[in-house]
């Protein structure tokens, strides 16, 4: 076999499915490869970036590792933006990129991306967890296993390998190792920390959880919700873990963060006092906190929780630092507690449990006193142009609840992180790790290959989809239909309001003429279907669009001066870079 044929082979066996990308000369032995299994589907994407966005998509909704390519030159170099939002994000993927052939480097070769030319593998190394240039035939087994190995283990993460066009036609006569052998299942036994951990929990007079994105990466939304059920504990998540715990739960405080719920901010800033915090899986980056308010820091301990040993401490001060996996930390966590409530006398078990509904008690007062939405009538106005609070609260009303929504970086982020209640995990996905424009549009497409029998939703502002929006053409073509909800209002909404809300001089320069999306989806293959009434966007609009099976972009026309929820960004911003 050809050292093509190997890589293609140790994908199988990882269950990989598909491979975006954009073919071209250089990478030509890849698709003879991927033409010749009949496990992995090549599937042509309209730009390299939206290959990286839907491997990026498919990992986020499988948990298995996302696969794109490209070829040499401008093809790789397109990767960058998807590739560095699956590193910010911590989403396995591996990006294969072609190399004008070992004879040519240095001599000016057309495209040549060697080290002796635009060095796409020092390019490549910043946002990555590991980028290598493949030199040796014999080399391409233990090359694709380390970077396997990397994607894989520990905190997730893109890895690059670039590989000339004559080593992937070179043959090569080596047994592929089985996976078990070189992605070791590695467990971190914790024992004092847990149960240190486990004893302030269960001492604590106000404790709660803060959620984030590792612990969606973990695939841990089942032992959180076991956890703070046991405890009686109120959960809020950050913005990119939203949904993870169920917003209709009684113990949901919704997003801290960026366009967040009043009731989160003042349970874990204002109000209540919690004592002890436990973190889980978030980085306490910008967006979740407000700015890094101390605030959040709890009167009595922080337990922060996380595989990456850089994230203990680095934001916030941690007492309890729980190093390893968020599934298999808080079943250790869990299984301790379980045993010293299973150790208690009657009395104190009954002592135990009486304090702990009063403390559900006092959450759920505190829930009917402060509402979780800031305009809540406006969900319920009838005004045209349309205002976004209305237009979510029709999607949420209209579209079932096992729906994926995949949410694009602007205002979007705000209107529906506010406004859109998500009711089952896993089923609200937005690369705010590097917040680029243009995401949503394509990983969406990743991931309706991923669960191909899933509703697959993305909403976006008509920004981001005039950036993307030709992938429209890649459902098309291969018969997965996604929805587009595209919130039209002729303008980059958040640097618009951005402006406006931070006082500054607002100009043109975020404005442009009103596009018809519905003739652009038309044009694609793709339905289209202009939103201007409220209540248009109802159940039996949205299950005829399912029933139809084909792609459809909603094109919603609303009211550009309605300012989404972005008012404590925006004193942040002022306060970090314009004071």
């Amino acid at each position: 076999m050809t050292a093509a044929d190997l890589i293609v082979k140790y994908l199988e066996q990882l269950g990989v499915e598909y491979i975006f990308g954009v073919p071209g000369g250089a990478l030509e032995p890849l698709y003879e490869a991927m033409n010749k299994s009949n496990k992995v589907e090549a599937i042509l994407a309209k730009h390299e970036c939206g290959a990286a966005f839907m491997a990026g998509g498919y990992a986020r909704v499988s948990g298995r590792i996302g696969v794109c390519c490209a070829t040499t030159g401008p093809g790789s170099t397109n990767l960058i933006t998807g590739v560095a939002s699956a590193y910010c994000d911590s989403i396995p993927l591996l990006a294969i990129t072609a190399q004008a052939p070992t004879m040519t480097f240095g001599k000016t070769a057309f495209q040549e991306a060697s080290p002796l030319g635009v060095d796409i593998i020092d390019i490549f190394k910043p946002f990555t967890k590991y980028s290598a240039m493949v030199l040796r035939r014999e080399k391409v087994g233990e090359m694709l296993r380390q970077a396997l190995r990397n994607a894989l283990t520990g905190r997730k993460g893109p890895v690059h390998l670039n590989i000339p066009l004559d080593i992937m036609r070179e043959e090569v006569s080596e047994a592929i190792i089985p996976s078990k052998q070189f992605l070791p299942d590695i467990k971190v036994t914790h024992n004092e920390g847990i149960k240190k951990a486990a004893a302030l929990l269960m001492e604590a007079e106000n404790p709660a959880a803060f959620i984030g994105h590792g612990t969606l990466v973990s695939g841990a939304a089942h032992e959180i919700l076991q956890m703070v059920e046991l405890l009686s504990m109120p959960v809020a998540t950050t913005p990119k873990a939203k949904g993870l715990f169920p917003e209709d739960h009684p113990l949901s405080l919704g997003v801290l963060g960026i366009a967040g719920s009043p009731q989160a901010d003042a349970w874990l800033l204002e109000e209540e006092k919690v004592d002890i915090l436990l973190a889980v899986g978030t980085t306490f980056n910008e967006l979740a906190t407000h700015n890094w308010d101390r605030r959040l820091i709890p009167t009595k301990a922080m337990i922060q929780l996380d595989i990456d040993p850089a994230e203990m401490g680095k934001n916030y001060p941690v007492e309890i630092s729980l190093l390893g996996d968020a599934k298999e930390t808080l079943r250790e966590l869990k299984e301790e507690i379980s045993g010293r409530l299973d150790s208690l006398s009657k009395d104190e078990r009954n002592q135990f449990h009486n304090k702990r509904s009063d403390m559900k008690k006092n959450l759920s007062l505190f829930k009917n006193k402060k509402g979780r939405y800031i305009d809540k009538e406006k969900m319920h106005a009838n005004d045209m142009p349309l205002k976004p609070q209305r237009v979510m609260a029709d999607l949420r009303k209209s579209i079932p609840h096992e729906t994926a929504f995949f949410i694009d970086c602007g205002n979007s982020v705000a209107w529906t992180i506010h406004y859109l209640d998500i009711y089952k995990p896993y089923s609200f996905f937005s690369a705010l790790g590097f917040a680029s424009m243009g995401s949503g549009i394509t990983s969406v497409i990743g991931g309706k290959f991923a669960d191909p029998a899933r509703p697959i939703v993305a909403i976006s502002g008509d920004g981001s989809f005039l950036m993307n929006g030709t992938e429209v053409a890649t459902t098309v073509n291969y018969d997965r239909p996604v929805i587009w909800v595209v919130l039209n209002d002729s303008q980059l909404g958040m640097v618009a309001h951005g402006r406006r809300l931070a006082g500054m001089e607002h100009t043109n320069a975020a404005n442009y003429k009103q596009v018809d999306f519905v003739k652009f989806a038309e044009s694609l293959g793709a339905n289209g279907m202009m939103i201007t009434k409220p209540g248009q966007i109802n159940k039996e609009m949205w299950d005829e669009i399912i029933a139809s099976g084909k792609s459809t972009v909603l094109d919603v026309i609303i009211d550009g001066e309605e300012a989404p929820p972005l008012e404590s960004r925006v004193r942040a911003v002022k306060n970090a870079y314009f004071n």
